[in-house]
């Protein structure tokens, strides 16, 4: 089994794992603990369309700052506090790569790490890709610690250099915290007043729950 490690771009047509740490794939994974379904789409407007569609709770931010009018940002903080048979998300990164994603395609961050390397392993034939979701096009260190955290449960198999040196850099549990706390996507959320949610989304291993996506739904793997 190969394991490889991309920024934005999917190439793989069998498994890939999409992250987005802060903070869609960490969103997305609480939702499905109290959603049957969480759709995700790109367009503002279609969001607010499919969620009066389906009676659904609309989430969403654009530059990390919550959608006006919309019922919550994209915070897996405050997501508890809603559930429902729908959640309708957009954000400006993670729900923009899925869309793009022709493989199956799982989703990850620090909070379901090792479930989701475990379900990866499962239902790869031959090859496990991580595709980090970055920022605007921007490289996010945060994305590349939280997929070494869940290439540290696939060690066994073959790591090309990248996944490698994100598995590398992910060892130190002190400094990788440090580094997303102080990350430049960080700073943003924190003047906006989100510091609840980059702690919470450093958190390891919290949630067994592996959301799988396939034609903008997203639901827990069974």
């Amino acid at each position: 089994m190969q394991v490889t490690l991309s920024f934005e771009k999917s190439f793989s047509s069998d498994v890939s794992i999409m992250v987005d740490v802060l903070r869609a794939s960490t969103t997305i994974t609480v939702a499905l603990n109290t959603f049957n379904q969480v759709i995700a789409v790109k367009n503002r407007e279609n969001a607010v369309e499919l969620a009066e569609m389906y009676g659904a709770v609309l989430a969403g931010e654009r530059n990390g700052a919550a959608i006006e009018d919309f019922d919550t940002g994209n915070s897996p903080v405050e997501i508890k506090n809603f559930s429902g048979d729908y959640l309708v998300i957009t954000t400006s990164n993670g729900t923009r790569i899925l869309e793009n994603m022709k493989a199956r395609t799982l989703i990850g961050s620090f909070v379901n790490a090792k479930a989701v390397a475990e379900a990866a392993s499962e239902i790869a034939d031959k090859h496990i890709e991580i595709v980090m979701a970055g920022v605007r096009g921007e490289f996010a260190i945060e994305d590349f610690l939280g997929a070494g955290a869940i290439i540290s449960n696939l060690t066994d198999y073959e790591l090309d250099e990248m996944a490698l040196s994100s598995y590398m850099a992910s060892r130190d549990e002190k400094m990788v915290n440090k580094a997303v706390i102080n990350s430049n996507s960080a700073s943003g959320l924190k003047k906006l007043g989100y510091n609840k949610d980059i702690n919470f989304s450093i958190k390891k291993d919290i949630y067994d729950i592996v959301p799988i996506y396939k034609k903008g739904i997203i639901k827990k793997l069974m």
